[in-house]
């Protein structure tokens, strides 16, 4: 019997949203693979063909609410490029909240630089595509000649680092984290600014050093 496309997405689908309620109610650590699959109506051999681990399913549910905020519609919202960068990383932390108490997973192989996770639709859908809105904003705040590919690094690095004090946040409504983010961001965006004066001079005086 051939399966469809439609009956791919579907079992998909169903994986995703029985994990999430399984480590909802049962934890994420107390969660199996054979869970989900009993769970979502499969056997545990059909899960593996969709996702290899629970880190790969947290992942793609990660994928999914990240789809939902990297946008660059608003760009003309925002006075500075930092805040346009605050806002795009708080908008991603209130789509991930429903998989904060599980969300390290993530950070230790999808989004870790450390490890050989190199699924190209997870790197295109939690890596690139929040890169490619951090040059759109730089772009329209006219920094992009200074977002190099180490300027690039450096955001991503602080990116992470904000998502991971973020999953341990203890205060009332993760305010220690939007504080985080905000001198983490000025930091950033005043350093690539030098960045950018230090370019322009150079274009301008090619003979200085």
């Amino acid at each position: 019997m051939r399966v469809t496309a439609e009956t791919k997405e579907a079992t998909r689908r169903s994986i995703l949203a029985a994990a999430q309620e399984l480590f909802r109610t049962e934890g994420y650590e107390a969660t199996t693979t054979r869970d989900i699959a009993r769970a979502a109506g499969i056997a545990t051999g059909t899960l593996f063909n969709y996702f290899a681990t629970k880190e790969a399913i947290v992942t793609a549910l990660a994928m999914d609410l990240l789809s939902r905020s990297d946008s660059v519609d608003s760009l003309g919202r925002y006075a500075t490029l930092d805040e346009a960068l605050f806002a795009q990383v708080a908008t991603a932390l209130r789509q991930l909240k429903p998989l904060r108490k599980y969300f390290a997973p993530v950070l230790e192989t999808a989004l870790s630089p450390l490890t050989g996770f190199t699924d190209s639709e997870v790197q295109s859908s939690l890596r690139t595509n929040h890169l490619e809105t951090v040059v759109a904003f730089a772009r329209q705040h006219g920094m992009q000649a200074s977002l190099t590919p180490m300027a690039l690094q450096m955001y991503w690095t602080l990116y992470l680092g904000v998502l991971w004090f973020w999953t341990t946040d203890k205060s009332p409504r993760q305010e220690d984290t939007l504080a985080l983010l905000d001198q983490s961001l000025e930091m950033f965006v005043g350093w690539l600014g030098g960045e950018e004066r230090q370019s322009t001079s150079q274009t301008r005086n090619p003979s200085c050093p």
